[in-house]
């Protein structure tokens, strides 16, 4: 009987502990930039993933889950020493959150090799997306010069031939200058590398007039986009000169900033407000409810896109335990995006669409984004040929 009692005490202790251990949280490592001009964008990304986890209760695909948030305040110096602390001191084997590509070059090969699993919420840098694609490291929202090659279609689309263009100096302006000449095709009057810290723009005010293109793109998200555009009115330039541009220079906040000067710009996405889907409906009115003096942005989807693929791979797994597996499952992408359609190409960045929109007044008199037509379909990137996954 003593015997008997104790096999019972030991079972009971032992179903406990593998319940206890069962319900430990997976832990994702979200290293961001929280801080800044470009603070909210990360913020953005995170709520984003927030918003996804409590609507699951806190859960994705049914299992609980703990987000670990720091801001690597954009130095690249900063995002290495988070995720070294991340793996080494907290094992945490699934990382996101990063804005500038410039700190994923410094972050994301030291996850992989690793042997972690990266997803990006928005930094796509080219030689990531090429020769050094990686088994381990999917992106969610584009590839950077994607990004800024429908800006290009659309720029040739709507009959301009000679353009300016500008971005700062780091990987991912390259990239926007890059993917936006591949496609324009016409003549490039002005091309200049602005400092990814400079506030003041008044030089390169002076060289768009002199030079007198039929257009101007220029990429400078977050706090960047927002001086770059005030002082482009400031000059008078905003009703001389037309811009098209990509999405980072045109986000719900930067449109916000500047008011009704913004209505009538022609901008490039993968999502607008307006997207007539049930998970878009879902998380615009969700958003709207729990941060109601806070525009949605794409950064703010994108960080929900990436929880909702997370779940989508926990949901099949029940755990990252089995880093093969839960590999395999984040592949299938098997979720419901709020731009519709969503696939991986063979370099594990996205095919999608991207349509042209227009800055309207919204309904509460604040500027927003307008759907006037899809500008491409199940649009992959260039560099996947020289992946070889």
């Amino acid at each position: 009987m003593k015997l008997r009692t104790t096999l019972f005490a030991l079972t009971v202790a032992l179903a406990s502990a593998t319940a206890a251990f069962a319900a430990d949280p997976v832990k994702i490592g979200v290293i961001t930039t929280l801080s800044g001009p470009g603070g909210y964008l990360g913020q953005d990304v995170r709520d984003g993933m927030k918003l996804a986890i409590d609507m699951e209760g806190g859960k994705l695909g049914g299992v609980p889950v703990e987000l670990v948030v720091e801001d690597d305040a954009n130095k690249p110096a900063n995002g290495r020493q988070i995720a070294e602390k991340m793996m080494g001191d907290e094992k945490i084997k699934l990382l996101t959150g990063i804005i500038f590509s410039n700190i994923a070059g410094a972050v994301v090969p030291d996850v992989v090799d690793n042997g972690a699993i990266y997803v990006s919420a928005n930094a796509a840098p080219s030689n990531l997306a090429g020769p050094d694609c990686n088994a381990n490291y999917f992106v969610v929202p584009w590839q950077n010069d994607s990004l800024h090659e429908a800006s290009g279609i659309a720029a040739k689309e709507l009959g301009y031939k000679r353009a300016f263009i500008l971005a700062p100096n780091y990987q991912a302006g390259k990239d926007a200058l890059n993917g936006f000449k591949r496609t324009f095709g016409g003549e490039i009057v002005g091309e200049v590398y602005t400092q990814l810290d400079q506030t003041d723009y008044s030089a390169e005010m002076a060289q768009i007039r002199a030079a007198k293109p039929d257009v101007v793109f220029q990429f400078h998200p977050g706090g960047l986009g927002i001086a770059f555009l005030r002082q482009y009115q400031q000059a008078g330039l905003l009703g001389q000169i037309p811009m098209v541009l990509s999405e980072p220079s045109s986000d719900a906040v930067v449109l916000k900033s500047l008011g009704d000067a913004a209505v009538g710009l022609k901008v490039t996405s993968h999502w607008s407000p307006d997207f007539d889907n049930a998970a878009s409906k879902e998380l615009v009115a969700k958003w709207k409810a729990t941060y109601p003096d806070r525009p949605l942005t794409t950064y703010g989807t994108q960080g929900y896109d990436v929880a909702r693929l997370i779940a989508s791979a926990l949901k099949a797994t029940g755990s990252i335990d089995n880093i093969d597996a839960f590999r395999a499952a984040l592949k299938k992408a098997d979720f419901q995006s709020v731009r519709g359609k969503f696939s991986f190409g063979s370099n594990q960045h996205p095919v999608q669409d991207w349509y042209l929109l227009e800055v309207v007044k919204g309904p509460d008199g604040v500027p927003t984004t307008k759907t006037v037509r899809k500008l491409i379909e199940n649009y992959g990137d260039i560099h996947a040929k020289d992946c070889k996954l």
